[in-house]
């Protein structure tokens, strides 16, 4: 897969995408990311972007001719046209499920706005949706396209070790992950709950599947909602005397 992500401020980018995990994965060719400077194709000497809005208002807006020729020069005509996203608060909310369902294809663009936003013309031109992290706003773009490539490359194959390091984390399954302990055995006088350290891995799992339904219950009410429960889970539950 190719990620790539348009970008002000590409040597942030690069940074944050060549550490840890992601970093090992690109040195592994598990993944291609690749991050462009949409002032080189700002087509003026002081490398200009923005302009004031029509209409008048505060701030500048990110004009739509730079953006436009660095998606453009990313691809040929006869190849098919990249998944374009643009890091918008006006978009859909991300989540685990859009984290998946963009790891498979084969290329992604995340566009990372600045200012004030962006000509409207170009995004109607070449972008394929709007995401947002979240109901808040920040400086840019970049922090949002960071999240979402970090989240869709912890999908591919490969980028860890194996696939249940992603499978049983929070959000995946649509519950929260159960408690996690290490060494010590017992620290300021609290102890790791004795059936992580019974050895019955049976009991272990039945104890995380619990954790991770009450967890989520607890914390997220929204996301226990949608939790479908199967006769199997219903009997399960009530042998332990959880009410779902």
């Amino acid at each position: 897969m190719r990620i790539d992500i348009l970008t002000l401020f590409p040597e942030m980018c690069e940074t944050v995408m060549s550490e840890s995990i992601i970093g090992r994965a690109r040195k592994a060719g598990k993944v291609e990311i690749v991050c462009t400077n949409i002032r080189d194709f700002s087509g003026n000497k002081h490398n200009k972007v923005d302009d004031t809005p029509y209409g008048g208002g505060m701030g500048m807006i990110m004009a739509a001719d730079p953006i436009y020729n660095c998606y453009k020069s990313l691809y040929n005509e006869d190849e098919p046209k990249p998944h374009l996203i643009y890091m918008s608060p006006k978009g859909k909310k991300f989540n685990q499920e859009k984290a998946v369902e963009l790891s498979k294809l084969d290329r992604v663009v995340l566009l990372c706005g600045h200012y004030e936003g962006i000509d409207q013309r170009v995004i109607d031109e070449i972008v394929d949706e709007e995401i947002s992290i979240g109901d808040f706003v920040l400086t840019g773009g970049e922090l949002p396209a960071l999240t979402v490539a970090d989240a869709v490359c912890r999908m591919l194959p490969g980028v860890l070790s194996e696939d249940i390091c992603f499978e049983e984390e929070s959000h995946f399954a649509g519950v929260l992950e159960y408690p996690q302990y290490t060494r010590p055995a017992v620290w300021h006088d609290i102890p790791v709950p004795e059936v992580l350290i019974s050895g019955n891995h049976a009991k272990i799992n039945d104890w995380r599947k619990i954790q991770s339904v009450v967890l989520t219950k607890e914390l997220r009410p929204d996301m226990y909602a949608k939790l479908e429960f199967s006769e199997k889970d219903k009997k399960f539950f009530k042998k332990h005397e959880i009410e779902i």
